[in-house]
């Protein structure tokens, strides 16, 4: 009976520690991130065992007090918390799951965590409110301790991930691969924020921000993705520039200024990118506000696409290419628009193979 109790302990208390560390996700990187969630799914089968006398009690009949099933409806939202977060690690995994093509946004993952972490906390912190003749001063500790752990996961995770995620590569290591014969070459045209934002000197190149460093120097993620497409099939390439007020350096603050020339349907002004003399335009852009930066809605307004191929490849930290291939098609009226992939920000560093999947597939049927 002490080994069992003893047991329980442990992985209770291990549990409450991988959560708290999987959500530094930030400081761990992907591949640690991948092995503590195996490790908590375990701990947590260890504590369901243990603890699977519990289904009775719940199962059992009788009156209960208020605690008691306050504490039930808990447990029972927390189980059920815990399988949709289980259900959403295996949609993030790059490593261990990438096979598994439901529930990849990692908004809805960390949120699922957040949740995770703050239902566990009331869990148990209900066992001490249980047993303790001080039951106002237990419940506002734990009000309090909810409250913490709900802010860390909302707040505070997205604070750290976006100003402490350093992300440096080597360029040359980085770009260079195998190469792809294309008789006709496409032109590349990508946006990222690097040229378009007047960045302070010491501002930081984080991931979160569409920027790391490139054999120490800032780097835009869409510009990386470019060199490699045009490393593979030796094309052109084009930046889409700002030619009027630049973005804000801060990441908030041009969340704040996407967001709002979203809702004003905007078009800033923009160096002229022309597209007449090619038939295929790779387009490689980030996902703001669900959607193409309105800078990239200009390049599009801005040109005749007739009988022209539009292929598009996005960058993204939550899923997917969501609206934005829809309202490409409207603003590129006349082009054949072809979703190519749509590539988390964590991942761009290591995409060279992906982009050169990806190419060969058009260009040879797959085939080296």
């Amino acid at each position: 009976m002490k080994m069992k109790k003893a047991a329980g302990v442990a992985a209770d208390i291990l549990m409450y520690a991988i959560m708290l560390v999987q959500m530094l996700y930030a400081f761990t990187g992907n591949t640690l991130h991948e092995l503590l969630g195996i490790a908590f799914f375990v701990c947590l089968a260890v504590h369901i065992f243990i603890k699977r006398g519990w289904l009775k009690s719940l199962l059992k009949a009788g009156r209960q007090s208020g605690g008691r099933r306050f504490f039930q409806a808990v447990t029972v939202l927390l189980f059920v918390c815990i399988l949709a977060l289980m259900v959403s690690s295996m949609g993030v995994s790059r490593m261990i799951f990438p096979w598994f093509p439901y529930c990849g946004s990692a908004d809805l993952h960390r949120l699922l965590a957040t949740a995770v972490l703050t239902l566990a906390v009331i869990h148990g912190g209900m066992y001490g409110y249980l047993r303790t003749q001080h039951k106002k001063r237990a419940a506002l500790l734990i009000a309090l301790a909810a409250a913490a752990s709900a802010a860390f996961g909302t707040a505070l995770v997205p604070y750290l991930n976006r100003h402490f995620k350093m992300v440096s590569i080597d360029y040359a290591a980085a770009v260079q691969g195998e190469k792809i014969e294309v008789e006709k070459k496409p032109l590349v045209v990508y946006f990222t924020r690097l040229g378009n934002t007047d960045f302070t000197p010491d501002a930081d190149a984080v991931s979160g921000a569409s920027l790391l460093l490139a054999d120490g120097k800032r780097m835009g993620n869409t510009q990386l993705l470019a060199d490699m497409a045009a490393d593979a099939i030796s094309c052109d390439v084009q930046a889409i520039t700002l030619t009027g007020e630049r973005y804000p350096s801060g990441y908030g603050d041009t969340v704040s200024a996407a967001g709002r020339e979203l809702r004003e349907n905007a078009r800033p002004e923009i160096e002229p990118v022309s597209v007449s003399d090619y038939d295929e335009i790779i387009l490689i852009y980030p996902i703001w506000w669900g959607t193409v930066p309105m800078p990239v809605a200009s390049f599009l307004e801005q040109n005749d696409w007739q009988g022209k191929q539009l292929r598009l490849i996005a960058t993204q930290g939550s899923s997917g290419f969501v609206s934005s291939t829809g309202d490409i098609r409207k603003l590129a009226d006349g082009a054949e628009v072809t979703e190519l992939v749509s590539i988390y920000c964590d991942d761009i560093p290591a995409a060279r193979q992906q982009i050169t999947d990806c190419l060969k597939q058009i260009y040879n049927g797959g085939q080296t």
